[in-house]
C-alpha cells in the first residue's frame, strides 16, 4: 500500500539528511583508503574532493532547482571557494565535480567558473587514460587501474563530459558520451540477467568476480535518465531508443531481487548479503525519474514507490541514511563486498535526497504511483 506523504514532510526529511550531510567528517580515519602510492584518502568528509562528496554536491544542487532555496545555494558556492583553491588530482573520479559546478556557472554567471571547467572538460576529452577500443580508464587517487572499466564511470565522467559538451557547445563531447556508454554497456550489462558487472579488465577479458554489486548498478539507473534527459534526442533516435532498452532490461531485473522491505542488497543477487540504502536510493530515484520522463514502463513505478517508503523507514530522527556501505573498490568475489563496512557516507545521504527530490516532483504534479493525490 502506498503511503502518501505531504510536500512539508518530504522537504523536511530532505533538508535533515542535507543537514547530516554537510556536517560530515571523519576524524579517526576509520573510512579512510589508503590508496596504491601511499595516500591517504578521505572517503567520509564532505570538506574533501573527492566523488564521495561530488555526489552530495549534486543531490544539494537537484533540490535547490526545485525548491529555489538560497541557503543550500550559498553553501555549494561555499564548498567551491574553499577547495578550488586548492590542488586537486583530476582523475575519474574528482571529474563528478564538474556537474555541480557547470549548473552553478549556468546559475551565478560567475566566469570564474569557466576557466575551470574548460581545463577539466579538456583533460578528459583529450588526456584521460584510455582503455582498448577508446574506453575511459577507471583511474582513481593513486592506482591507474590499467585497462579496466568501471560502471561508476558512466556516473562519475561520462555525465560530466556531456554536461560541458553542451555548456561549451562542443559536439565532440557528445559524440564521446555517446561512446561510453555504448562501450560500457557492451562489456558490463550481463545479457542474461539485464544486471551490471562492477567492472571489465582488458588484461584478463573477464568482468573480474563476476559481481552484479548494488550501488554499481545503482549509477547506471542515475546515469542513463540523466544522460537522455541532458542531451534530449529524439524519441525515435537510435542511440535513446538502444540506452531505454538496456534500462528496462537492467530495471526488470531489479523489480525481482528487490527484498521485501523494499531495499535491495548489496550483492543484488545474494540475499544474504547485507541490505543496503545507497543502493536503495540510487535505484528510487533512477525509476521514478525513468517513469516521469517515459523511458521506463509505468508498472515500474510501484517499485520506486516501494522504495521511497524503505528510505523513509532507514532516515534517522538527525538524518542519516542507514545502510550504507562504504567506498568500494574492485573485488573478486561477492565475499569481498559483503565485508565492506558500512556507515552514514555523504553519497548515501545525497543518493537518498536524489530519491526524495523524484518524489517531491510527483507530488508537487499530484500524481504517485498511478494515483491521484
Amino acid at each position: 500500500m502506498i503511503r502518501i506523504r505531504d510536500e512539508r514532510v518530504i522537504r523536511a526529511t530532505i533538508e535533515s539528511l542535507l543537514d547530516n550531510l554537510v556536517h560530515l567528517s571523519d576524524p579517526t580515519g576509520e573510512f579512510s583508503i589508503k590508496v596504491a602510492d601511499g595516500s591517504i584518502i578521505d572517503n567520509k568528509s564532505f570538506h574533501y574532493w573527492e566523488w564521495t562528496s561530488g555526489i552530495g554536491l549534486y543531490g544539494m544542487m537537484k533540490y535547490y532547482k526545485i525548491t529555489n532555496d538560497e541557503d543550500v545555494l550559498n553553501q555549494i558556492v561555499e564548498w567551491f571557494d574553499e577547495e578550488l583553491p586548492q590542488s586537486i588530482e583530476k582523475n575519474i573520479n574528482t571529474m563528478v565535480q564538474m556537474l555541480t559546478l557547470a549548473d552553478l556557472y549556468d546559475i551565478t554567471h560567475d566566469k570564474q567558473y569557466l576557466p575551470i571547467l574548460n581545463e577539466w572538460g579538456t583533460w578528459l576529452y583529450e588526456e584521460a587514460h584510455r582503455t582498448k577500443f577508446g574506453g575511459l580508464q577507471h583511474v582513481t587517487f593513486g592506482d591507474l587501474n590499467p585497462q579496466e572499466m568501471w560502471d561508476d564511470t558512466l556516473m562519475m565522467s561520462v555525465l560530466p563530459m556531456a554536461r560541458l559538451g553542451l555548456l561549451f557547445k562542443r559536439p565532440e563531447y557528445i559524440e564521446e558520451a555517446k561512446h561510453q556508454f555504448l562501450l560500457h554497456i557492451k562489456y558490463l550489462q550481463d545479457k542474461h540477467t539485464g544486471l551490471w558487472y562492477h567492472g571489465w579488465t582488458f588484461n584478463e577479458n573477464n568482468n573480474f568476480g563476476g559481481v552484479f554489486w548494488g550501488r554499481g548498478n545503482s549509477w547506471i539507473t542515475i546515469a542513463i535518465p540523466e544522460f537522455l534527459n541532458m542531451i534530449k534526442l529524439a524519441s525515435n533516435d537510435g542511440t535513446r531508443e538502444f540506452l531505454t532498452n538496456c534500462l528496462n532490461d537492467q530495471v526488470e531485473a531489479l523489480s525481482q531481487c528487490q527484498d521485501q522491505s523494499g531495499l535491495w542488497h548489496t550483492v543484488l543477487d545474494d540475499p544474504t548479503s547485507y541490505l543496503e540504502g545507497s543502493a536503495t536510493a540510487g535505484f528510487t530515484y533512477g525509476i521514478l525519474t525513468g517513469v516521469a520522463n517515459g523511458y521506463l514502463d509505468s508498472r515500474y513505478q510501484s517499485v520506486g514507490m516501494k522504495g521511497i517508503d524503505a528510505l523513509f523507514d532507514n532516515i534517522s530522527s538527525d538524518g542519516a541514511l542507514a545502510h550504507v556501505s562504504a567506498g568500494t573498490p574492485m573485488g573478486d568475489n561477492a565475499e569481498f563486498y559483503k565485508q565492506i563496512k558500512i556507515s552514514t557516507m555523504p553519497y548515501g545521504q545525497s543518493m537518498a535526497v536524489l530519491a526524495l527530490t523524484a518524489y517531491l516532483q510527483d507530488v508537487k504534479k499530484g500524481q504517485t504511483g498511478g494515483m491521484k493525490l
